[in-house]
């Protein structure tokens, strides 16, 4: 019941190093049933006593990774429409998870209210766990984890959002925008000077933070960009503990890529690199497969890089646009196996598919919609 098989699933980098690779759990089945069961339950009590932050995004229900971009861009664009500067900071966790401190965790679990037998059972949950690393063929004897939530497991992404949840209350100016352990500041103000000063002093309470909680920051891995008209070569500098934060003009978030002018250039550029390899498989799978599979290719392959939080960045100008409705157009013309120059309107109607354009203005429609029956965090 609490013996966890440990896959490590490489990340990216250096092969070599323990620390690009992600250390997921295999529980027991039983296990996972009375996770989803209590999960169930807790779960249920949060939403009805509001113990979450609003801004903590990740596993909820109706919440979504869209929803907390939509919270930073508008944050972003409101301070620069009133002629503003915004600091973001992305801050990076070195193994969140696997760093949780039980007693810390337990606490805060009774101060919720979760007590009596509930708090028994999640704290027999989490102490005397036993964990084993399997690579292949070969497996390692086990060993009793004295600290970390189980990655894999049902419960874990609950208790870790409470273990994280009171870091909204170290600061009454800085805005935190939370995903599990993606954890982002924002700060905006007129000065830019004045505004570093702020969010450097508003920083060590954050700093202090992490420390009592027993979370340590990547400061190597940690990122700032600074938004607004502002000169690109200004030295105003983020620091935590003495290191200066690196500053950069885009980076990836939430699997979007935002650029520090909103343009979305880099992030269009980036799914048309992956839609032209989906195009190029699609092009050598047609010689063998009829349109009903290469449609099926298309859903798969391509189709979810046009829908993810296609409500956030695809309002942008057409002309921005117009690489995806190209690449678009040509995936149309391949799953029906067409020449190059033919038009495609007729070709969409047949496989009932969605142009771009429609899809933008679909998504867009949705959250208008969501919003006006309150349907929306």
């Amino acid at each position: 019941m609490k013996v966890a098989k440990v896959i490590p699933l490489f990340k990216a980098g250096d092969k070599h190093l323990f620390t690009n690779y992600r250390p997921v759990s295999l529980l027991p089945q039983f296990s996972k049933i009375l996770e989803k069961v209590y999960n169930s339950r807790l779960d249920s009590f949060i939403e009805r006593c509001n113990l979450l932050s609003d801004n903590q995004f990740g596993f909820r229900n109706n919440h979504s990774t869209s929803h907390a971009l939509f919270d930073i861009i508008e944050e972003i664009t409101n301070a620069v429409d009133n002629k503003k500067y915004a600091i973001g900071l992305f801050i990076d966790l070195s193994k969140a998870f696997d760093t949780i401190n039980y007693d810390i965790l337990i606490n805060k679990l009774e101060h919720y209210g979760i007590r009596g037998v509930a708090l028994q059972w999640v704290t027999s949950y989490l102490k005397n766990r036993k964990q084993c690393v399997k690579i292949g063929d070969y497996q390692s004897s086990c060993r009793q984890i004295v600290c970390g939530l189980p990655q894999g497991s049902i419960l874990g992404p609950k208790l870790f959002n409470m273990y994280i949840n009171d870091i909204c209350k170290t600061s009454q100016v800085l805005k935190f925008i939370l995903f599990a352990d993606d954890t982002n500041i924002f700060a905006s103000g007129d000065d830019l000077q004045q505004l570093c000063r702020i969010v450097n002093l508003e920083l060590k309470s954050v700093n202090k933070w992490f420390k009592q909680n027993k979370l340590s920051l990547n400061l190597s891995k940690s990122k700032m960009m600074i938004f607004g008209n502002c000169n690109s070569n200004a030295q105003e500098a983020i620091q935590i503990e003495g290191v200066v934060i690196e500053r950069v003009h885009e980076i990836k978030f939430l699997g979007v890529i935002i650029d520090d002018r909103i343009t979305w250039k880099a992030h269009i550029k980036y799914i048309s690199t992956k839609i032209s390899r989906s195009i190029s498989v699609i092009a050598k799978a047609k010689h063998i497969l009829n349109i009903k599979a290469l449609h099926i290719l298309y859903c798969s392959l391509i189709l979810p890089y046009l829908y993810y939080c296609t409500v956030v960045w695809g309002s942008t100008y057409k002309n921005t646009l117009k690489p995806i409705v190209m690449l678009q157009k040509r995936a149309i013309r391949v799953i029906h196996k067409v020449g190059f120059l033919d038009h495609t309107n007729s070709l969409f109607l047949k496989s009932k598919i969605m142009k771009f354009c429609d899809i933008v203005e679909f998504q867009t429609v949705q959250m208008l919609y969501k919003a006006r029956y309150k349907l929306l965090p």
